[in-house]
Formats: structure tokens, sequence, C-alpha cells
């Protein structure tokens, strides 16, 4: 099994910065990629940021030039460094990982549970 635990969501003024970590622990053999998602009330869930164990990297649209993912490979461990924050990026920021436990296992997907970021206006 694969826990992931997300940290440092809280609450900022538009225009703030905010540093997303997610720790995976557990039985790991190795992680594929890692990813943000935020899902905010009423609203769809939202691909924020992914990144591969070889360093590639994606954005939403709406988050480019703002947001930055980075990992470190050896802690299992993604970021998410959020600038100039909107009041639009209000939402449950969840991690998620695609992993596998053992070599001999396939690749599952595993969630965190979400850290809420709140950006007033």
């Amino acid at each position: 099994q694969v826990q992931l635990v997300e940290s440092g969501g809280g609450l900022v003024q538009a225009g703030g910065s905010l540093r997303l970590s997610c720790a995976a622990s557990g039985s790991i053999f190795s992680i594929a990629a890692m990813d943000w998602y935020r899902q905010a009330p009423g609203k769809q869930r939202e691909l924020v940021a992914t990144i591969t164990n070889g360093g590639s990297t994606n954005y939403a649209d709406s988050v480019k030039g703002r947001f930055t993912i980075s990992r470190d490979n050896a802690k299992n461990t993604v970021y998410l460094q959020m600038n100039s924050l909107k009041p639009e990026d209000t939402a449950v920021y969840i991690c998620n990982a695609e992993a596998r436990t053992t070599i001999r296992s396939g690749f599952y997907v595993y969630w965190g549970q979400g850290t809420q970021v709140t950006v007033s206006s």
C-alpha cells in the first residue's frame, strides 16, 4: 500500500505565494509520475500539474507561469510552488501518484486526502 500526505495549504491573500508538499510512503518500489489536482465546490476536478520520474512537467494553462512542480525522487516527495495566487485558485489540492509496490506489480494510482488552499481577494 502507498500513502500520500499533503501539507502546506492555508490562507493567503491574492498575489501571495504558497508551497505545497506531498510525501509518498509505504510499500513503494517505484513511482512513474506524481501529479497535483485541485477541486473546488461545484467544480470538476482539474489536473493542475504533473511531473514524471524523469523530470518532464506539464501544467494547466490557468497556472502556467505562476506554479512550478518539482520532486525529490530520493524522498518520494513532490512539491507545488504557487506564486501570484488568485482567488480562483481556491480549492482542495490533491496529490496523486502512479506507483507500483513490487517489481512484479503493475502501476496503480494513489490519492492523498488533500490540503485546502484559500486565496482571499
